[in-house]
């Protein structure tokens, strides 16, 4: 499985619209192929910084995901809103423990 954690600190007068723009970036991923969830959370110590967490099936799948022009567009749109360059991580991970 793969991990990808995002984040950007936007300017607190694009906060909702850049919310708004994670939000329908992560419900259209979620349909792509591969996609195991996608979320955007609002960080509950600085509400300008959004935090994206998404698990893939394999690195495939996300590389797929970064070839869709909407993935281009959200990546262009959220450096619009963005006080600092956006920073994103890509794990490998495993299930520790079943359920």
């Amino acid at each position: 499985m793969i991990i990808v954690l995002g984040e950007v600190l936007v300017a607190p007068e694009h906060r909702v619209a850049a919310i708004a723009v994670g939000l329908e970036h992560c419900e259209r991923s979620r349909g792509e192929p591969g996609c195991l969830s996608h979320d955007c959370f609002i960080d509950a110590a600085n509400p300008d910084r959004l935090q994206f967490v998404e698990r893939w099936q394999d690195l495939a799948a996300l590389q797929a995901h970064f070839a869709v022009p909407a993935s281009g567009l959200f990546v262009k749109e959220m450096q619009g809103f963005a006080v600092a360059p956006p920073k994103m991580s890509i794990l490998e991970a495993a299930e520790a423990m079943g359920r």
